[in-house]
């Protein structure tokens, strides 16, 4: 078996269509938005057993552009996990997919980090040999078999009876964008949220090249909603095989009243169910032993609770120390500015 860092796309992509736990972050369209997103940086590994691809890692290395915290801030995350066949051939061909990219990445970014969309439990002892800790990690899926109103019917009740009651007033208009110029509100609302959990948020750069590689394949969906032509809310949703991947949203606090956030995500999942996708993956929820607010509001939709967790190695150590305290730093200065912002608008108003 042989380590290769290049794929002909159609082999590649052959790969990915036919097995059962592939997910859109292993397609080679996905690789091509990552490369044109500033700050993103993607790799490609795999194993070849003869002509046969066996093992399949996309790893994306990302930085903050000033040159000055790019040894501080680099980290290499792998959407989706690794990829191998279900078999022997596909287990030895992933530890020697490790120990290749493991001894090769020295020491070049701080950690690297594999966010899995599929139960590990066969190659948890493949990794554990290879240096990765196994991390919890929670995310919800929602099932969208079986009519709109089933699918209705599993949320949660007190979010039926304010969705009923939204959707009755008809003060929030949800659209699709079409135009590549609607983007940008979808990434300032996006922005926002962001802002105001004081975590940063990737460069315009990737929301853009996602439109443009993905939407012509109706691989992503922008949605919007506004309130008296005001955008209010926002959602990038991703689409591959039957499943759709919550990917990145944002809303107006000032407009909570109208909650934006709850019929813009009940608008995707009747999409959803209308057009024959059978889950809805919300694209993590937390570690279950930490209080994460988005969690309440993913748990009211009524999806399946699963546990497929992380699987993480640290290259750097003593980089990683300084980095935790860099960021715990950055966002309490960030929270300090807020306040003083907000602070400063109620008294102009």
């Amino acid at each position: 078996m042989e380590v290769v860092r290049t794929l002909e796309a159609d082999r590649w992509r052959a790969f990915v269509d036919s097995h059962p736990q592939s997910n859109i972050f292993h397609t080679p369209e996905m690789f091509k938005v990552f490369a044109l997103a500033k700050g993103h940086q993607p790799e490609l590994w795999a194993v070849l057993d003869g002509e046969e691809i066996v093992s399949l890692l996309l790893p994306v290395r990302i930085t903050m552009m000033s040159p000055l915290l790019r040894a501080l801030t680099t980290r290499a995350i792998t959407y989706g996990g690794l990829l191998c066949t279900p078999d022997r051939q596909g287990l030895l061909a992933t530890r020697q997919l490790l120990a290749a990219y493991t001894g090769q990445i020295g020491r070049s970014v701080l950690f690297s980090e594999f966010r899995n969309l599929h139960d590990q439990g066969l190659l948890r002892s493949t990794y554990n040999d290879c240096g990765f800790v196994y991390e919890k990690h929670l995310n919800y899926l929602i099932d969208l078999t079986g009519s709109v109103e089933e699918v209705f019917q599993r949320i949660g009740s007190r979010t039926r009876k304010s969705l009923r009651r939204g959707l009755r007033r008809g003060d929030v208009k949800l659209t699709e964008v079409s135009e590549h110029g609607d983007v940008a509100d979808c990434y300032d609302l996006i922005k926002r949220s962001y802002r105001n959990a004081h975590v940063p948020l990737a460069d315009r750069s990737l929301f853009e090249a996602a439109f443009a590689i993905l939407t012509p394949g109706n691989m992503l969906r922008f949605y919007l909603a506004r309130v008296e032509g005001i955008p209010v809310a926002a959602s990038a949703e991703l689409f591959y095989k039957n499943t759709i991947y919550g990917w990145y949203s944002g809303v107006d606090r000032s407009y909570s009243d109208y909650i934006p956030g709850d019929l813009l995500m009940w608008h995707v999942l009747r999409w959803g169910a209308e057009n024959g996708y059978q889950v809805y993956d919300f694209g993590g929820a937390g570690k279950p032993d930490q209080a994460y607010g988005v969690r309440d509001f993913k748990s009211k939709f009524g999806g399946k609770l699963v546990e497929y967790g992380r699987f993480a190695i640290t290259h750097a150590p003593l980089r990683i120390r300084l980095s935790k305290i860099g960021y715990s730093i950055y966002q309490q200065l960030h929270r300090l500015w807020s306040d003083r912002c907000l602070t400063h608008r109620r008294k102009e108003t």
